[in-house]
């Protein structure tokens, strides 16, 4: 399957000073791909280039190098943007129009038929989470959260099959981060490929398929988010939970085969490095009287990950 985002080298200077004399480079080299109907995590500290790499995609900035290409076709391509959506982090309309003037002005800008414009804005300002009352409600008068809702419904408004998201949870309270969630989800299922940029981690961890993280304009790492989260390769460690079972009578076994034992709210913890080690644990915890609760994988958080990666010199 052709990848429906490609990025292959791109880089971005700014000119700075009094005289612009100095350069800093704010995207550098970077190189990665989106394969179509998944969400696709872009993470980064703040002046990592994630912003500057949307504006360069969205054709808001030039690059200084490299290439970019949204569904096959380049980012130069005018015709291509009938095709995708756009909400920026701190979305900006016209003070004076209301909810529904600016939604179906957008859906006349897409070519959507007068008769079907009202209908069409009301249903994603239902999806958003916008309250009824507020639909004819000037602009102006809305909270950031209020906005960022309208942001969100105006990137939909022609079904784009690539919708860009720049912190689309900006401004949100936690019903209207949890509701946003359900129609990110939603747009995934339905075979909208969505590019997020965020840096509410949970949020992340909740819907990405792949992530990529970015280091003072640098890609640090990308691939599939679990894959990224498991620790050690073939060596990958798991834990047992168990109940009824005294840690001191485990002690004797994790010395002997590198395993770690800890005290948990609902019981013991044994950390044994490998799948290898798994039946010998089990065997001793029953042996000792112990009730098997789970056995999983052990993974860092997606929080640890992002911190040793924007850390790394």
């Amino acid at each position: 399957m052709d990848p429906i985002i490609e990025i292959e080298g791109l880089s971005k200077d700014y000119e700075t000073g009094f005289w612009k004399k100095k350069t800093v480079r704010a995207l550098d080299g970077l190189s990665l791909t989106v394969s179509p109907g998944q969400i696709f995590g872009f993470l980064g500290g703040n002046g990592a280039g994630k912003t500057t790499t949307i504006k360069i995609l969205m054709g808001l900035l030039f690059p200084t190098a490299g290439s970019a290409k949204i569904l096959g076709r380049d980012i130069s391509d005018v015709s291509m943007h009938r095709e995708i959506g756009y909400c920026p982090e701190n979305p900006y309309f016209y003070d004076y129009l209301s909810a529904m003037e600016l939604m179906t002005y957008f859906a006349g800008l897409f070519g959507i038929p007068a008769s079907e414009q009202k209908d069409r804005s009301s249903e994603l300002l239902r999806q958003v989470g916008l309250a009824e009352k507020d639909w004819n409600r000037q602009l102006r008068k809305f909270s950031k959260g209020m906005l960022q809702r309208v942001g969100l419904a105006q990137s939909l408004v022609n079904a784009p099959k690539v919708v860009f998201l720049d912190e689309p949870m900006s401004g949100l309270d936690p019903m209207g981060r949890r509701e946003i969630r359900e129609l990110i989800a939603g747009l995934r299922e339905s075979g909208t490929t969505v590019f997020m940029s965020t840096h509410i981690l949970s949020d992340v961890e909740a819907l990405c398929d792949e992530v990529a993280i970015l280091r003072s304009g640098r890609l640090a790492a990308t691939g599939n988010l679990h894959d990224l989260l498991a620790r050690g390769g073939e060596r990958q460690p798991f834990e047992i939970v168990a109940a009824g079972v005294d840690a001191e009578r485990l002690q004797e076994f994790a010395k002997a085969s590198g395993s770690f034992v800890r005290q948990k709210a609902n019981g013991i913890g044994l950390e044994v490095p490998s799948e290898v080690e798994i039946d010998a644990g089990i065997k001793v915890i029953r042996e000792n009287g112990g009730r098997l609760l789970s056995v999983q994988p052990v993974k860092q958080s997606l929080e640890e990950l992002f911190a040793a990666e924007v850390e790394k010199s």
